[in-house]
């Protein structure tokens, strides 16, 4: 056990040595009571399973797929889910399309990406080489991101380039030219909490192999809608909730159909939607309809119902698509 200091380093006195002890003594006791013992147990459990083990656990699954019961598209797909830098299972699941449909160019263009240490294209840009652009409309996320890339991971600038801008659908097809981002590319990443439909719908100068889009679970599996437009959307300025956003599941899959996509799944934290070019994911790639591949979204619906979070923001003005 360490012994405690004060301020000028010197130790303490023996007597507040005796009750620093006799009160770690008392604490871990009463952590370890009958009490409380099963709340530590869960609690440590529930971190080691749904935090820490995950990715094992996924990857047992995998190696063992044909002694699962129930071996739908839905179960296939969800035991490549891994977490390396991704925010929840993306990194896995990037790969298994990868893995498919091949990436011959190995590039990349994500934009919503905070301070890029949680992103889906992190991973590749990584551990696999990949280059390509990163974008986020906050200037300190982005110098916070450029340390982590081309500082501590010693990337060049070139091949990773980082740069801060707020993205519009009267800007991205500039702001990717101007940075010689031009027709096919491997991956495109939209995650921008806002109108992310009406920017996806604008993109036409880069040809993605594949688009992952963040869907908005709140608006649930059913509706076709999506935020109406607006180049300065805020979520928390329209709504405190921060629960009014984007696009539903629904809606996207309409547009990206559109664009010649097909819905390759999503993850099961409900929170993005992978689409492939059709002319790549047929006949290699299962796809869904958007029901079958609809979840809710995993830390909200431990608070809330499906049904209570989409009464929180149903008064609001929505673009049926």
């Amino acid at each position: 056990m360490v012994i405690p200091s004060n301020e000028n380093g010197t130790p303490m006195s023996g007597f507040l040595k005796s009750a620093v002890r006799r009160n770690a003594r008392k604490f871990g006791r009463w952590l370890t009571s009958e009490k409380n013992l099963p709340r530590v147990r869960a609690t440590k459990q529930f971190f080691a399973t749904a935090l820490g083990d995950q990715n094992t656990f996924n990857e047992t699954r995998s190696r063992y797929a044909h002694l699962m019961r129930d071996q739908g598209k839905a179960q296939r797909l969800a035991i490549h889910e891994r977490k390396f830098y991704s925010q929840f299972g993306e990194d896995g699941l990037l790969l298994h399309f990868f893995d498919k449909i091949g990436a011959p160019n190995k590039t990349f263009i994500e934009f919503g990406i905070e301070d890029g240490r949680e992103c889906n294209a992190a991973n590749l840009a990584i551990n696999f080489g990949w280059g390509g652009l990163f974008i986020d409309g906050g200037e300190e996320l982005v110098a916070k991101a450029c340390d982590f890339y081309h500082g501590q991971h010693g990337i060049s600038p070139d091949h990773v380039k980082i740069m801060p801008h707020f993205i519009t659908v009267e800007n991205v097809n500039d702001l990717f030219r101007n940075n010689g981002m031009e027709g096919e590319i491997d991956m495109l990443s939209i995650d921008i909490d806002g109108v992310d439909y009406w920017v996806w719908e604008a993109i036409d100068c880069v040809q993605p192999r594949l688009v992952v889009m963040e869907y908005n679970a709140v608006l649930g599996r059913e509706r076709s809608i999506t935020v109406p437009y607006e180049a300065s959307f805020d979520r928390y300025q329209k709504h405190p909730s921060g629960m009014y956003f984007g696009i539903s599941l629904k809606a996207v899959t309409k547009l990206a159909n559109k664009k010649g996509y097909l819905l390759a799944g999503c993850d099961t934290s409900g929170a993005n939607a992978f689409f492939v070019r059709r002319d790549l994911g047929e006949g290699k790639l299962d796809e869904f309809t958007p029901e079958e591949a609809f979840y809710s979204c995993a830390p909200r619906i431990r608070t809330m119902t499906q049904e209570q979070q989409w009464e929180t923001v149903k008064g609001l003005p929505f673009v049926e698509i």
